[in-house]
């Protein structure tokens, strides 16, 4: 043999057979079924099982880890023939071959259970379970049937419970075997008697606890498709809360024990009328603390529209402009007061030192003077006239109100904060709308 074709050669390690090999098992082999007697059982310190199934030809390594084997009901042992749902796997370290077993049942129980998953996967697959079917319990319960064995436990638990809780509901018993080989027959017929003479508003189909062996009846597919077809609706009470039936399944309703199937079709009177009372005393205080928070709110909404409402702005702009006005008549007068001291001072020099052959000229002058002295007081009257004026309209323009009345608005959102953009609000807010001569309430529609 070549270098060459040495080189060309992918040579593995052994973990990487061994990974590859489990890989290849895991992902190929499903998970199984299988039914042998125990060997070689050892409960390892870490809580895992490890253990070996075998027959009268074969034997395989099996591990069953903590989270499992804590809900195995049976305690194993050497010898013991077990029912196991496993998957293949391999053991990387040593490369052996083992089941990581998944459940384990005792194998006498254990063809029950497997005969129990099939019969439930056919019944699901024709729809008998599904959820559509499913009737609603009446709320108001006047008649209930129970179908169930006349002596057995149940039916006296379901009995005392009821007059416990509301002796006004009527009771009708249809009695049935619910264990042995004809028990399945006839509960499937009682119950079919009791839809067809229809004289009670629910019934609750059911028996105490027991083995599997002795809840079986309630897993035969005679009851399951009675349950599906009553038209009364059906409450499941089979056993205690652990134990699932196939009954269960096809109920209108599963109830844990016989005992709470018959909680759940009576109301408990006290216990409802307390109730009543809580729901009272809750709206009470809800109404009290909604009424107090609205009113606290409106006082709130209330003083903020005052001191921001236009009439206020309004008042101060008038208070502003009265002061503005008192002091341009203040200095309007002050300045005729002046030009006039000063005409008269002239006209006392005037006439002081004028003599009568220079009165002519004086009085050319002083009507000059005059004349002057009327245009400068006019022409500065003008221009205060102007200012004020001027000062009216500025006034006029920084008014709220003026700006109203050109065809503007002032919107406010529900707190009364004032809107300047889009982003303040969302659609469905209630905004409102001042107007020059009232206000709108309005919603946002769109933004």
């Amino acid at each position: 043999m070549t270098p060459n074709n040495h080189e060309k050669r992918h040579i593995l390690q052994v973990s990487e057979l061994t990974k590859k090999v489990r890989f290849l098992l895991e992902s190929e082999m499903q998970t199984l079924w299988l039914c042998g007697e125990i060997s070689n059982f050892m409960a390892a310190g870490s809580g895992h099982w490890y253990l070996s199934l075998k027959d009268s030809k074969a034997q395989v390594r099996c591990a069953m880890f903590r989270g499992n084997n804590r809900l195995v009901r049976i305690k194993p042992g050497n010898g013991q023939q077990v029912l196991v749902k496993a998957r293949v796997s391999l053991y990387e370290p040593r490369g052996d071959f083992q089941l990581i077993i998944e459940q384990m049942e005792d194998a006498g129980e254990g063809l029950l259970r497997q005969k129990f998953e099939q019969l439930k996967a056919q019944l699901l697959h024709e729809g008998l379970f599904d959820q559509r079917y499913k009737q609603a319990i009446p709320q108001n319960i006047q008649t209930v049937g129970i179908v169930t064995s006349a002596t057995g436990a149940a039916v006296h638990d379901i009995l005392t419970v009821m007059k416990r809780r509301n002796p006004g509901v009527h009771v009708i018993l249809y009695p049935t075997l619910v264990q042995g080989e004809s028990a399945a027959a006839q509960i499937a017929q009682t119950i079919e008697v009791a839809d067809i003479r229809d004289e009670c508003d629910v019934l609750i189909v059911g028996r105490g606890g027991g083995s599997l062996e002795d809840l079986w009846a309630f897993n035969e597919e005679d009851v399951v498709r009675a349950i599906f077809a009553c038209e009364i609706p059906v409450i499941s009470a089979v056993g205690h809360e652990v134990d699932i039936s196939l009954s269960d399944y096809a109920a209108d309703l599963r109830a844990a024990t016989p005992s709470a199937a018959a909680e759940l079709v009576t109301q408990d009177n006290k216990a409802l009328l307390d109730k009543v009372h809580q729901y009272r005393q809750r709206l009470a205080h809800i109404v009290a603390v909604k009424f107090h928070g609205l009113h606290r709110q409106q006082d709130k909404l209330q003083h903020r529209l005052a001191m921001t409402h236009p009439k206020q702005q309004l008042q101060k702009q008038q208070q502003l402009a009265d002061e503005l006005q008192q002091r341009l008549n203040f200095g309007l007068l002050n300045q005729i007061q002046q030009k006039q001291l000063r005409f008269e001072r002239f006209k006392n020099q005037l006439q002081t030192l004028s003599p009568e052959k220079a009165l002519p000229v004086q009085a050319i002058r002083l009507q000059d003077l005059s004349a002057r002295l009327n245009h400068a007081v006019l022409t500065h009257q003008d221009k205060q006239q102007q200012k004020l004026a001027s000062l009216a309209h500025n006034l006029n323009i920084v008014s709220p109100l003026a700006t109203i009345a050109r065809g503007y608005t002032i919107t406010r959102d529900a707190t009364g904060n004032i809107i300047r953009s889009v982003s303040n609000v969302e659609c469905g807010d209630e905004i409102s709308v001042q107007l020059a001569d009232g206000q709108l309430q309005a919603q946002v529609v769109k933004t």
